[in-house]
């Protein structure tokens, strides 16, 4: 056990030990008061409240009084009390004040008044100082502990997949490379082409836009494993739904068919949003104040409701019946194509109202590894969509027959040489497995209510943003 040097804020406010002296450290939000009486907001990062520190001036220097303005860091050690004031139940009454560093309120950013998320961003080193994003990040790291805690509860083993890759496992092309060679001057072959066996890895390689197909390789061994790690695509998307560095959760299940992979996703995404509501309820308070008045009802709709599982082809249908009777999207609605945003939000908010898992995609819009039904014109996908979201997961059953994979690859144009190991899984032992990616930021998004991908992120990566 670590024996504190300090105690959080988030423990004194809870505390009932009044009369005891108790040291806090924080960053001071602000300081107000008169001749008699100077009242310091302390947050430590630990919860969304402040502990209000009440120092007389008589007891110290003046000099030292003046140095505690916003932003500045400083160490507190005096009486826990009952408050007198409204807002908080206790306070402390100082007998010492330490400054661990100033903060020049000339030029301080964060001053206590209003700030727009666009320039925030611009200085997402101090963010997380701030009210909004102290609550994000919290509910970021809750989340994170309950992935870990969910698969680990239900016997999945957490497989760390390489981020450094030499194959494209959804065949998008968008992938940033991975080179030590001189581009200035690169090695080239014969026919001029850069001469990548001289590289590093002696080959082509990138960072990695998903770590599903090595999952595959620990699913046929270790029965059911989960990724959680970061994964990149190189997109010149400046949308508020994109990021070029973004967290993937993606298990993966051996002897899964589409029905326990719905399951499994419906269970996920229900606990985690328990989760939420459970140990997450003063940051949500806030957030739902400032930025989303029905966070918390649509939090505990998703959670209290079974998710609709629907048929792609009945849900084209949905649409364009839609479309008839005078709705307006902004993309065609027809069998065979990809559905965007504004599609999958109405079949959740407008037409089911409540979460929706669209199945049995056609097989041309989805990637090569998914398994194709009898029909020989769809494949045992699965999205699960949700309100203000759209798709936030997306999973399958994966090929397990050789020859059929083999086929797709060679139909897809991709490279059978570059993919010989994940083939020869299904040589030797081949099994039926499925297994979905969960979009971590996304998951971020819908719990915060937040409307912007780069507000979930500490220290989001875009085109043309790199900073931090």
């Amino acid at each position: 056990m670590i024996t504190p040097t300090r105690t959080l804020i988030a423990e004194a406010l809870k505390s009932s030990a009044q009369g005891k002296e108790i040291t806090v450290k924080g960053w001071v939000r602000s300081k107000r008061g008169a001749k008699n009486v100077a009242f310091i907001a302390l947050n430590d990062g630990s919860t969304i409240h402040n502990i209000q520190i009440v120092a007389d001036p008589a007891a110290f220097p003046e000099e030292l009084l003046a140095k505690v303005t916003t932003g500045a860091c400083i160490r507190a050690t005096g009486t826990l009390v009952e408050s007198l004031g409204s807002g908080q139940p206790v306070e402390i009454q100082a007998k010492d004040i330490e400054i661990y560093g100033e903060a020049d309120p000339t030029d301080y950013p964060l001053q206590k008044k209003g700030h727009s998320l666009e320039f925030l961003r611009e200085i997402a080193y101090l963010r997380p100082r701030t009210n909004t994003f102290g609550a994000v990040f919290r509910i970021r790291h809750a989340m994170a502990f309950a992935i870990h805690k969910y698969f680990n509860d239900n016997g999945f083993y957490y497989l760390h997949t390489p981020l450094i890759t030499a194959s494209d496992a959804e065949g998008a092309g968008a992938m940033f490379q991975v080179t030590t060679l001189d581009m200035a001057n690169p090695p080239r072959t014969e026919d001029g082409k850069i001469n990548y066996e001289e590289d590093f890895f002696g080959k082509h390689t990138s960072l990695t836009v998903s770590g599903q197909l090595e999952g595959e390789l620990g699913a046929l061994a270790l029965g059911q494993i989960y990724t959680f790690g970061p994964t990149f695509r190189a997109e010149n998307s400046n949308t508020p739904r994109h990021l070029a560095e973004f967290w993937m959760i993606e298990p993966e299940v051996a002897f899964y068919g589409l029905q326990e992979d719905m399951n499994l996703a419906e269970d996920f995404l229900k606990y985690l949003i328990l989760y939420a509501l459970d140990n997450c309820a003063d940051d949500l308070a806030f957030l739902e104040k400032m930025y989303d008045e029905e966070l918390t009802a649509r939090l505990r709709s998703v959670v209290e409701n079974d998710f609709v599982r629907l048929d792609y082809t009945e849900g084209i249908e949905i649409l364009k019946t839609a479309v008839q009777k005078g709705h307006k999207f902004e993309f065609p609605v027809d069998w065979g194509l990809d559905l965007q945003s504004e599609h999958e939000r109405y079949l959740v908010e407008k037409h089911f109202k409540k979460p929706v898992i669209l199945i049995n995609y056609p097989a041309g819009i989805k990637a090569f590894y998914m398994k194709q039904n009898t029909d020989g014109k769809t494949v045992q996908a699965m999205d699960v969509l949700f309100p203000r979201i759209g798709e936030i997961i997306g999973g399958s059953v994966r090929e397990e027959s050789y020859e059929k994979l083999k086929a797709k690859i060679h139909a897809e144009g991709m490279s059978e040489q570059e993919l010989w190991w994940y083939m020869d899984t299904r040589r030797w032992g081949s099994a039926p497995h499925a297994g979905f990616g969960l979009g971590f930021e996304r998951l971020i998004l819908f719990v915060t209510g937040m409307a912007n991908i780069r507000d979930v992120i500490p220290f989001p990566r875009t085109p043309k943003n790199a900073e931090f």
